[in-house]
Parts: C-alpha cells; sequence; structure tokens
C-alpha cells in the first residue's frame, strides 16, 4: 500500500481553503458536531440519525479518533475561518485498495447550505487525494432526493455515472442513490485546463 508520509494513507493533514480549515476531529469539537447534526434536515439524506444528545457527538468523536488511530478510512472536520467552529464534515467513506480508488462522503450545517462551503471542502479534498495518494478513482453518491449534493459534485468537476437503484437502505426504506466519479486522469486534464 501506498503511504505518502511516516502516517500511512489516512494521515488527514491539515487541509486549507480561502474560508475553511480542514483537520482531524477531536473530543474538543463534540459540542459543536451536535449543533448541527441535530438537525433532522442535516441528518435527512445521510446515514445516520439526528442527534438527541450530547453524547452521541462524543461517541463520533471517539469513533473518529480510533479511525485516525487504526489508519482506517476518516473524515475530517470542516472549521469555518471566521467563526473558528465545526461546521461539518468531509472524508473518506470507503477505500479499494485493489482499484486504488476511494469514496467520499460530506455533511454540512444547513445555516451555511448554498454558500459554496461544501464545493470548496470538496475540491480541496480531492485536489489532496489524487496530489498526495495513490488514488486513480474518487466516487460520492447522494440520494436521489437530494439533488443539491450531485449540484456540488458537478462543480468539483465529478461525472454522474448513473443510478443504483435501492442501493442503501435507510431511515427504514430502501433508497435510489446517484453515483458520481472523478479519474486522476480528468483531475490532470482539468489541472491543466484542458
Amino acid at each position: 500500500m501506498f503511504t505518502p508520509n511516516a502516517y500511512g494513507l489516512f494521515s488527514m493533514p491539515t487541509l486549507e481553503t480561502e474560508r475553511l480549515i480542514l483537520r482531524r476531529i477531536t473530543m474538543r469539537d463534540a459540542k459543536d458536531i451536535f449543533a448541527y447534526s441535530k438537525d433532522p434536515e442535516v441528518a435527512r439524506h445521510v446515514l445516520w440519525s439526528a442527534q438527541k444528545e450530547l453524547g452521541e457527538a462524543k461517541d463520533y468523536c471517539r469513533f473518529m479518533l480510533r479511525r485516525y488511530h487504526h489508519d482506517q478510512p476518516s473524515s475530517w472536520g470542516i472549521i469555518e475561518k471566521a467563526t473558528n467552529r465545526l461546521v461539518g464534515t468531509i472524508g473518506y467513506m470507503d477505500y479499494n485498495e485493489d482499484n486504488n480508488s476511494v469514496e467520499i462522503g460530506y455533511s454540512l450545517a444547513r445555516w451555511l447550505w448554498n454558500g459554496g462551503y461544501m464545493t470548496e471542502a470538496l475540491r480541496r479534498v480531492i485536489e489532496y487525494t489524487f496530489t498526495a495518494m495513490d488514488i486513480n478513482r474518487i466516487e460520492a453518491q447522494h440520494e436521489i432526493t437530494n439533488p443539491s449534493s450531485g449540484r456540488v459534485m458537478e462543480k468539483c468537476g465529478m461525472t454522474r455515472e448513473g443510478i443504483l437503484r435501492q442501493r442503501l437502505f435507510n431511515k427504514g426504506k430502501y433508497v435510489d442513490v446517484v453515483l458520481y466519479a472523478i479519474l486522476q486522469s480528468d483531475f490532470d486534464k482539468m489541472k491543466d485546463g484542458k
């Protein structure tokens, strides 16, 4: 397995954009995570339910810390520079070593929706993944009833590949998802302006 540094493939170094810092989650982030994760609208299209108490956010932080420790696919906390608050997560949901591919997933506080924040974060993660890791393909998916997420993927150069019928069981029902992907060769063409 290719490792870009001494910490392993999923070292999750701090990344930066104009308005955001992407960094490892710590236990101090639990209150911020709970603040946006308790919103049923934020949880509607993801595979977790709206959090009901702070302890659930603390459990999530512990889960991420274990994943960092074991060099497993993990997420960054999305920090809004203007407030220094954690306002979402973005990261690797799955890794296929045989095919050098990863799946990316994300969530964002509702008060920042439609402000270009997730597009900014996803662009940075795509750039990092293709320049620092030996990855050929990045995938992402969204429920068919959440086209806004697909627009984020398209703005980041990902290509819609099709609908996977009833691929996920989410909140008591099977849901169709739309699959997007970007290849290393796609990224190289975008970078070169072709």
